[in-house]
């Protein structure tokens, strides 16, 4: 029974069970012509649906300030409001009609029940009105809201956070820029605004509006990030806070080695700046590049889009994902990604297939148990680019191809990942995995070597080579949270081991007869033939490396105050083993290293108001590039780093936009880079130092701008040295870069579902060698977007148009030395089509 009494303003309704809902206002709720019409109260709908067992205290003060841990899958919006009303206690009021064949949001994870109901009702076009801090009522989003009679209800205030709030990053209809939760920096789960140090992350709806093919599409929305020499796209590798990441980045947490990535399955990319060893052993301390990749979700999603462009590109991708069991117990995932396209660089091309299916078994609502597996197969060119003449790169079209046609590189890459959970309460997590990754390499390619003194004649090496690497990682983490003294601890205990094999290696690496004139090419003056019989009977290259750690670390994150003060402690301690050999006669035996060192961090938050954060931190860090070559055959001394970092967060329109600026100052021993007199080899500088200021921005300041900026000055320098290289800047470093992109949503209008978007990159001179004999022209690109959604027969589809270096650029992305540097993209269009169902 529904009672509708103006003068009293009172509600009251009866269920079949018993169960009786009387409620009072004593404000005005809504004023609409009523008639015969009801209001539903999702109170009663949840005391409906839920068991016996469950109470449901309506009478109870909500707590608005406060978190509250949801659970909802998408579903009719109706059951959606329901179990919202059993989670939030808040009551909801609406017209019946109004949540009729209308489909919620997912919501899963921490937030103020004001920013999960406006969470929940994404993509409904309905808003909530706060009439106080327990009474809601829906409305469709307009200026005025008109019944059926023609009556107008009057218009309430629309919600509005006044804290901050955690976001979902596993929905994928998520159009958000801001995460505000990570767990690269601590390996827990902590909002970033309580994290004393600098990292940040690139959401998948930035990666969808950019439409990112390759890492470097993402990370260029990070300052002080820059895109290394890697032969083309051979793997990934960059250059952060002035250090390069050497051969390695990580995927959840893991460490992979020498190879280039797939961007359809990752959720989102974290970049966590600074030393890092603490938590992930030898890593280089400029900072690292965590893959965060999707997870199999208990509500059915469905994803086909197609991509087409320029230069013959063309990429399909599909992601599945959804429960097994009607219990959803046991869940799936599965991304394809076929890429084929050619490239501005004559001769080169990718071909691609990627696949990667998951399982997620929820053995109880204790355990959880996960298994993924990965498969990439890709032929491509490894590409040494064009050499410099003088100080600058020669001026030669930038499509100009200086290899041979016969050119190709193929890998093949395999992973298994497995993991499992336990909670043994609501306060301790015990987490144990494992990871394996092999990869297959067979090249057949020259790359460059020098120019001759003419600046015409550029000598060339072949490179046949087949490899395998294999690597393992095993760890196991526990986590707790307690309070002692008015101290809340959250502890992490952990340890892991990593290896990697490469196997024994040979083939052919010198021909000092290959020559090529860069400004009239002659292909053909090596034979593909008669070198590959020369790596079957007579090579001359021999080569091992193999590399095992042990690591064992712990963290304690102590929050008082209020939680206004956070301070964060841990240290990690390593014994590490590595065995390198490399000849041109046969198999040598290999030079051994064994070290030991402890990496310690510390670091202090000051949370004065919910939008602001003051940090610092100190770090030292054990690095990994000791398993590098040296024309003498001896691995290298290990890297050591240490690091003082000071900073700013910031959280502003109700935390939906976010922002930080740090200064560091940055020093690292052992410093390698390539060898002057052959740049395949490496040598050791003594100390490099780098300094400098880094800002980011990046969210919503409405619900149809979105906003990205960043700003990095980097002041990198060598501090010590036996050569002329004293006080040279470091290679690929730009002293100013920094990038602004922006979009535009059209809401709530006749062009709803419309967006525009455009971006500005740029970068100031950078070095093109340790010895800054030579420097690659600063630059300032364009890009731009446009895209269009709509709703057909339940399904989104959605096109899109990608314009990337807009104005023609002539650019390069980075350099390894005066005979190889990588040009950029010239302008490139990508097109799309999406159906999400």
């Amino acid at each position: 029974m529904i009672d509708n009494n103006q003068q009293q303003k009172k509600l009251s309704l009866q269920l079949n069970n018993g169960t009786s809902f009387f409620f009072e206002n004593t404000g005005p709720l809504i004023r609409p012509a009523l008639n015969n019409k009801c209001l539903t109260l999702m109170a009663a709908i949840a005391a409906c649906v839920a068991p016996p067992s469950v109470k449901i205290a309506v009478a109870a003060e909500t707590q608005a300030a406060a978190t509250i841990q949801f659970d909802i899958p998408a579903q009719d919006l109706a059951q959606a409001l329901g179990a919202f009303t059993l989670q939030s206690r808040l009551h909801i009021l609406y017209e019946g009609a109004i949540a009729q064949g209308l489909r919620s949001a997912p919501l899963k994870g921490s937030y103020r029940p004001q920013e999960a109901l406006r969470r929940l009702l994404i993509g409904t076009q309905l808003r909530a009105d706060f009439v106080d801090e327990r009474t809601v009522t829906l409305a469709r989003k307009a200026a005025s809201a008109t019944d059926a009679d023609g009556a107008n209800a009057e218009t309430l205030p629309a919600m509005r956070v006044t804290a901050g709030v955690v976001f979902d990053p596993n929905d994928p209809y998520n159009t958000e820029y801001t995460i505000q939760n990570s767990s690269t920096a601590t390996k827990t789960d902590t909002p970033i605004m309580e994290t004393p140090v600098n990292i940040q992350v690139v959401p998948r709806a930035v990666m969808d509006d950019q439409q990112t093919i390759r890492l470097q599409d993402a990370t260029k929305n990070v300052s002080g990030v820059q895109r290394n020499f890697t032969f083309g796209n051979g793997y990934e590798s960059f250059t952060i806070r002035g250090f390069s990441s050497g051969s390695n980045f990580y995927r959840n947490g893991v460490r992979m080695f020498a190879q280039s990535s797939e961007t359809a399955h990752l959720n989102q990319l974290e970049i966590l700046k600074g030393p890092a060893a603490m938590l992930f052993g030898r890593v280089e301390p400029g900072g690292l590049v965590n893959l965060v990749t999707k997870k199999p979700l208990d509500q059915a999603y469905y994803s086909l889009q197609q991509q087409f462009g320029s230069y013959d590109f063309y990429r399909t991708t599909v992601d599945a994902t959804g429960p097994i069991t009607n219990d959803k117990s046991l869940l799936y995932r599965f991304n394809l990604a076929y890429l084929g396209t050619n490239s501005f660089r004559d001769i080169v091309f990718d071909d691609r297939i990627f696949l990667a299916p998951s399982l997620t078994w929820r053995l109880s609502d204790a355990t959880e148990v996960n298994l993924n597996f990965e498969y990439k197969n890709e032929d491509t060119v490894d590409d040494s680019g064009i050499p410099a003449i003088g100080n600058r790169p020669a001026s030669i079209p930038l499509s100009r191809f200086l290899g041979e046609p016969w050119e190709n590189y193929h890998v093949e890459t395999k992973l298994i990942d497995f993991n499992w959970t336990h909670k043994f309460n609501d306060h301790w997590k015990f987490q144990n995995g494992f990871v394996w990754n092999d990869l297959t390499y067979n090249w057949r390619e020259h790359y460059s070597t020098s120019l001759q003194t003419n600046n015409q004649t550029l000598d060339r090496s072949p490179w046949l080579v087949d490899s395998d690497r294999e690597s393992h990682t095993v760890y196991a983490n526990l986590t707790g949270d307690f309070d002692t003294f008015g101290l809340h601890h959250k502890v992490l205990l952990g340890g892991d081991y990593f290896s990697l094999q490469a196997d024994k290696a040979q083939g052919v690496d010198s021909d000092p007869s290959s020559t090529i004139d860069i400004f009239n090419p002659v292909y053909g003056t090596a034979n593909l033939n008669s070198l590959d019989t020369m790596r079957k009977n007579a090579p001359n290259f021999f080569y091992t490396n193999n590399e095992e750690w042990y690591g064992v670390y712990f963290q304690d994150q102590i929050k008082f105050l209020g939680d206004k003060i956070h301070i964060l402690g841990g240290g990690r301690y390593d014994w590490a083993s590595a065995s390198s050999s490399y000849s041109t006669v046969s198999f040598a035996n290999p030079a051994n290293t064994n070290n030991e060192h402890f990496s310690p961090r510390v670091g202090l938050l000051y949370r004065p108001w919910q939008w602001l954060s003051l940090y610092g931190n100190f770090t030292e860090s054990l690095g990994s590039n000791n398993s590098g070559r040296s024309r003498t055959g001896q691995p290298f001394n290990p890297q050591i780093a240490t690091q003082y970092e000071a900073g700013v967060k910031t959280e502003l329109f109700d935390g939906r936009l976010t922002s930080s600026i740090a200064y560091y100052y940055l020093t690292k021993q052992n410093v390698l880079t390539p060898d002057p007199v052959n740049s395949q080899f490496s040598v050791a500088l003594g100390e490099a130092r780098s300094q400098g200021i880094e800002f980011d921005m990046k969210g919503q300041v409405s619900d149809s701008i979105s906003l990205i900026g960043t700003y990095a000055y980097t002041d990198a320098r060598i501090t010590k040295s036996n050569d002329n290289n004293l006080g040279n800047r470091l290679l690929n470093v730009p002293e100013h870069s920094g990038s602004v992109w922006g979009k535009y949503d059209f809401v709530n209008t006749p062009l709803q579902g419309l967006s525009f978007g455009a971006g500005v990159y740029l970068a100031s001179e950078r070095e093109g060698d340790t010895a800054n004999s030579f420097q690659l022209p600063g630059y300032v690109r364009v890009d731009a977007m446009a895209a269009y959604s709509m709703n057909v027969m339940g399904t989104k589809l959605t096109t899109q148009l990608n314009v990337n270096n807009l104005l023609d650029k002539r650019y390069f992305a980075s350099s390894s030395n005066s005979a190889s540097i990588l040009p950029a993209d010239p302008l490139t269009v990508i097109g799309s089509v999406r159906l999400e169902y």
